[in-house]
């Protein structure tokens, strides 16, 4: 048994629409969502038991995630393919990841590169040096 997805969009007048799979459109018929207030949206998250917002205590526990790590996860690579691809020891990348330690600056300019432009970045590596 297969699975499919569906996609649909909302317009900006609260109309949402299927995507087809040859990328047409075609009307849901389900009410446009009528627009709300920012006081009215945050009324109704805070009457959401599963919505609540952080308290200092808890925010304080929170760790955030370390960019590279949400980079890396966002290319599917493992840390060791990660590591091999772009150069990068792959202890220095461990303790990036586990908020040992953070990247210097010229890391953190060569993890933007990467992010912007991961392919590029990949074959000028594989090219070599010129």
């Amino acid at each position: 048994m297969s699975k499919t997805s569906t996609f649909v969009k909302m317009q900006s007048d609260g109309t949402l629409v299927r995507i087809k799979p040859d990328g047409t459109e075609e009307l849901m018929a389900v009410a446009p969502v009528a627009p709300r207030s920012d006081e009215a949206v945050t009324a109704a998250a805070l009457r959401d038991p599963d919505a609540q917002p952080l308290t200092d205590t808890n925010l304080a526990r929170m760790k955030p995630v370390p960019r590279v790590k949400t980079l890396r996860r966002a290319l599917g690579l493992t840390q060791e393919e990660f590591a091999v691809r772009y150069h990068i020891p792959l202890g220095t990348l461990r303790d990036w990841e586990q908020g040992r330690c953070e990247p210097d600056p010229p890391a953190r300019a060569y993890l933007t590169v990467i992010a912007h432009d991961p392919e590029v970045v990949k074959h000028a590596l594989q090219a070599g040096p010129h």
